[in-house]
């Protein structure tokens, strides 16, 4: 399990200026929504974005984190 505040610090660590909005969506904080919103991302593709956040938060999914969308 990962709480908000911890996720939100792995994705502030790669992007300092990223707004996140986060929604769990079982209740068991291992199954997130995020909405991540950053001037790092202008310019990218989809693809490219969803890739930094998965970058960012490294180990954590697959671990803590089972799913993420």
């Amino acid at each position: 399990m990962m709480t908000p505040p911890e996720i939100e610090a792995l994705i502030r660590g790669a992007m300092p200026d990223a707004v996140v909005l986060l929604e769990d969506l079982t209740g068991g904080q291992d199954h997130w929504s995020a909405v991540v919103v950053s001037a790092a991302f202008e310019g990218q593709p989809p693809i490219k974005r969803h890739r930094a956040v998965y970058k960012a938060l490294g180990a954590a999914v697959g671990g803590p984190i089972h799913a993420l969308q």
